[in-house]
């Protein structure tokens, strides 16, 4: 009886020992494994959320490329030109969706009636392009952000505006590295 016990309790650490072997790294590069998004629009409808210096409040417009420029650039709704970000001073540049509740949802939550209140629970997912800045020009700096209409829209932006601004991708987003000769001079 002893050598049954002995030969199971072999045969079941011998399972364990096997079980417990590394798994295989994946070998290719996340971003080569990634697609390239459809090709961006020149012009899309966006609203600006705020983030440029003098421009505090959130008002609907069109965001376009102005290639010629060297500039993504923001007109209200009569297409008059606000507000430019140069393509050089993009930092950074990423795609963000945020869960947000309908300001009817709001309200109706609030309403003496059975089941209203799970009105509360309703939540839209909103698609931001998300911008830090740096203006070599006028030493300005900040975040920014622009609502557009899709995922699909949002990518196909942030991909494009990083080909065009000279961004590298780390992970999700795309930045701007330091040049070796910036870095030499800010580091003692």
């Amino acid at each position: 009886m002893k050598l049954i016990g002995i030969l199971f309790l072999v045969a079941t650490m011998g399972v364990v020992v096997c079980a417990q072997r590394p798994r295989a790294i994946e070998t290719t590069p996340t971003d080569a494994s990634k697609a390239t998004p459809a090709r961006a629009p020149q012009s899309m409808k966006a609203k600006y959320e705020g983030g440029i210096f003098g421009y505090n409040k959130a008002m609907e417009g069109t965001l376009l490329f102005d290639d010629t420029n060297k500039r993504l650039l923001f007109r209200n709704k009569q297409q008059k030109d606000l507000f430019f970000v140069p393509y050089n001073a993009v930092v950074a540049a990423f795609g963000d969706t945020q869960k947000r509740r309908p300001g009817a949802a709001s309200v109706a939550q609030h309403v003496p009636i059975f089941g209203a209140g799970l009105l509360g629970l309703i939540k839209t997912k909103v698609r931001y392009l998300t911008l830090q800045f740096n203006d070599p020009d006028t030493h300005v700096s900040g975040t920014t952000s622009f609502r557009l209409a899709s995922k699909d829209l949002v990518d196909s932006v942030v991909y494009a505006l990083a080909n065009k601004a000279g961004l590298t991708p780390r992970g999700e987003i795309y930045v701007r590295k330091k040049d070796t000769a910036e870095v030499m001079k800010t580091t003692p």
